[in-house]
């Protein structure tokens, strides 16, 4: 296991810090190998951080933007991570970033994987940078240990870079990028504020197991920076 932790005083501080070493990352990714990719989590905690690298001057033309994971809604639904990285993230001097869609238009997640994979492998790779969140059960991605799908999700022999899945403790059939696609990448940061969060965290590294706590297959297995905040 090895787990960096980042502790800043505040929300605001930590955002700063963090866009500034995204930005020095994916201006490396561009210098060396021509264009560089970020991997980006949904939900509240990231938005002033998408907020403060769209405002950012980098040559985002070069730059490809996908998710961990997404719901399988439409982009008008409320709960569209999509919808949530265009309008928070790709605007303002990011505009010009492409950004690589995991939803497709086929009703069931199962039959858009193929698609969402196929999106995936236009992408520079290894990731130069993922930003992962994590629930108050261990989840992180959308790999839940509620799901039939979690083994599936951690397999590290299965070859997929994507699965469809289905918790039993959230809405929304979701689409994921597995464990070893999510472990693809040069720098893996967990992003997140507040005690409990953090407790979780701990709780699960000493606790739990991979499949009950999913957040533990990706410390256990790469070098990880927590980028933490009360």
């Amino acid at each position: 296991m090895a787990l960096t932790t980042l502790s800043f005083d505040n929300p605001e501080a930590l955002t700063s810090a963090f866009a500034e070493d995204l930005v020095s990352i994916l201006k490396t990714g561009i210098r060396t190998r021509g264009r560089a990719s970020l991997v980006v989590s949904g939900g509240r905690t990231p938005l002033a951080l998408f907020k403060q690298l769209s405002e950012t001057n980098l040559e985002w033309d070069k730059v490809d933007i996908t998710l961990a994971d997404e719901r399988w809604v439409d982009e008008d639904h409320a709960d569209s991570n999509t919808s949530l990285v265009k309008n928070n993230l790709i605007k303002n001097k990011a505009s010009a970033a492409r950004f690589v869609e995991l939803k497709s238009e086929p009703s069931d997640a199962n039959e858009g994987v193929n698609a969402a994979e196929a999106a995936l492998a236009s992408m520079s790779q290894p990731f130069d940078a993922l930003i992962l969140g994590m629930g108050e059960d261990g989840h992180t991605a959308s790999l839940f240990p509620c799901s039939e799908q979690i083994n599936d999700g951690l397999d590290m022999s299965s070859g997929r870079t994507c699965i469809a899945v289905q918790p039993t403790t959230a809405p929304h059939q979701r689409i994921s990028l597995t464990l070893p696609a999510l472990l693809n990448s040069r720098n893996i940061f967990l992003h997140l504020t507040g005690e409990k969060k953090k407790h979780v965290l701990l709780d699960a590294l000493d606790n739990a197991t991979e499949a009950q706590k999913p957040i533990t297959a990706v410390v256990n297995r790469a070098p990880v920076t927590l980028m933490w905040a009360p």
